[in-house]
């Protein structure tokens, strides 16, 4: 890429990110993009501390939460490297006293959270023991596991513990310090440290929400409110490193550069996901659809990615057949940088814009080429040629009425709004097609299309709480 090139692309890259962190109420933000094992892209963006209205900074400092995890796996496989465990062994071969259901629990499957262990975080996702470990292994022993090892994917922090309790006692050293002198420090992430919100940090950019629970609900606030985390010292293999984004960016170089982990198959088992009982894989969602050793997996035919995300705030993407790896930290708990990483790369990978069809089906990509030719206001034509070719196909209601909210949230309102008529003429007895028109009308403002839907949606299922609502505000708008 040329210099006039790679400018225009970071600029457009700037602009991309402004205006999502604009959409997502995302305080403060920081970037490095790698290419050909260097940093081509850094930048930071928005206000670190908004109590004080500080600016974020190069230095300013953001919470990785469970990105945490990844550096778990990359010591594990230290150890390995070094004959000290194999990521195969039992649990009941490094740790005593367990109870005997946990015993032949392997490593592996404790990183890839596949274990089924009872998990130390309850629904309120306060952790046990209240800030003692002793307290907390106490009381997780007692309960039952809560599936068979390997039946599917249930994310798990007591697995994460025990894994801290054997870096601890293979590597003689408590594992925080392993982890400072053994990737902190080779990889010279000068400003990465353990801490939480406890804890006074210099430059720190803080943890900030949008939601406030109110009894039993959780309500989302206009406006982004303070957020407290604490992570108790033996749960910090999970969950408690501080970083920036620069010296995230120099952990991944050093990672595949070879200086944390010298053995090229050491990485790739790292980052290979758990295969479950079914033969399948499980995680997060459907974009973060593995979970490897400490690392969960974008797992695609096309751009496949390792992905750690931590705490719906911060997300790394190191793509695995592009020279590309991506980080995005945030101060905002919800930002959900993992759901615009692969927009981003897009500047590099044009193929990857959802703009030209990434992620969408195969049946969509189909339709979206065709539609590119006859142009979007012509899907009929469009879906005529594609069925003259191939009979068999059809893409479903659930397929097109997700791509109409696809294009609606790039703000490609006539696109959205074509592919919602196609999708409630192809399925006219679908109620939320119907529904989904009606929005689209109702976005565009055309209240009378709007209502007119929400009509047929109603007639059409009765119990459409929405449709119902929408339809007397409406008629009352327009009288």
């Amino acid at each position: 890429m040329y210099a006039n090139a790679q400018s225009t692309v970071s600029d457009s890259i700037d602009v991309f990110l402004q205006q999502t962190m604009k959409a997502k109420k995302i305080p403060a933000l920081q970037l490095a993009i790698l290419q050909d094992g260097k940093i081509v892209k850094q930048a930071v963006y928005g206000t670190a501390n908004l109590e004080n209205n500080i600016p974020a900074t190069p230095e300013s400092i953001f919470s990785i939460n469970s990105i945490t995890k990844a550096f778990t796996g990359v010591a594990i496989m230290q150890l390995a490297e070094a004959g000290k465990l194999k990521v195969t062994d039992p649990l009941g071969k490094h740790l005593n006293d367990l109870p005997k259901e946990w015993q032949q629990i392997t490593l592996q499957q404790v990183l890839s959270h596949v274990s089924g262990l009872p998990d130390m975080d309850d629904a309120d996702g306060l952790i046990m023991g209240k800030g003692d470990e002793q307290l907390a292994m106490a009381g997780i022993v007692k309960h039952p596991m809560v599936m068979k090892t390997g039946e599917k994917f249930i994310y798990n922090q007591t697995g994460y513990v025990l894994l801290g309790q054997i870096i601890t006692k293979l590597s003689g050293m408590h594992f925080t310090n392993f982890i400072e002198k053994e990737q902190f420090d080779v990889a010279g992430m000068k400003l990465t440290r353990f801490g939480d919100s406890y804890d006074v940090v210099a430059n720190s950019a803080g943890s900030y929400t949008l939601t406030k629970q109110k009894g039993e609900q959780f309500i989302r606030n206009d406006k982004p409110g303070v957020a407290y985390i604490q992570f108790p010292e033996f749960y910090r293999t999970a969950a408690g490193i501080l970083s920036t984004a620069t010296d995230m960016a120099n952990w991944i170089i050093a990672l595949k550069s070879g200086k944390l982990l010298k053995d090229k198959a050491s990485i790739e088992t790292m980052w290979t996901p758990a295969i479950l009982n079914n033969g399948q894989i499980g995680g997060f969602n459907r974009l973060t659809n593995g979970y490897a050793l400490g690392w969960p997996t974008v797992t695609r035919e096309a751009h496949p990615a390792v992905a750690p995300v931590g705490g719906g705030r911060s997300a790394v993407f190191v793509y695995l057949k592009d020279d590309l790896s991506i980080v995005v930290l945030s101060n905002l708990m919800g930002g959900n940088p993992d759901q615009f990483i692969d927009e981003l790369a897009g500047f590099y990978i044009p193929d990857m814009k959802a703009a030209n069809g990434f992620g969408l089906s195969p049946n969509l990509k189909k339709l979206n080429a065709a539609l590119k030719k006859t142009g979007f206001e012509k899907t009929d034509l469009a879906l005529r040629d594609l069925r003259k070719a191939d009979r068999t196909f059809m893409p479903t209601e659930n397929e097109l009425n997700g791509w109409a909210y696809q294009l609606l949230a790039q703000k490609r309102f006539k696109e959205a709004l074509s592919i919602a008529k196609l999708n409630a003429g192809m399925y006219p007895k679908s109620a939320n097609a119907f529904d989904s028109l009606a929005e689209m009308f109702e976005i565009m403002g055309d209240q009378q299309a709007a209502l007119a839907n929400y009509k047929k949606s109603l007639a059409l299922n009765a119990g459409n709480e929405h449709a119902a609502a929408r339809i007397k505000a409406l008629s009352t708008a327009t009288n």
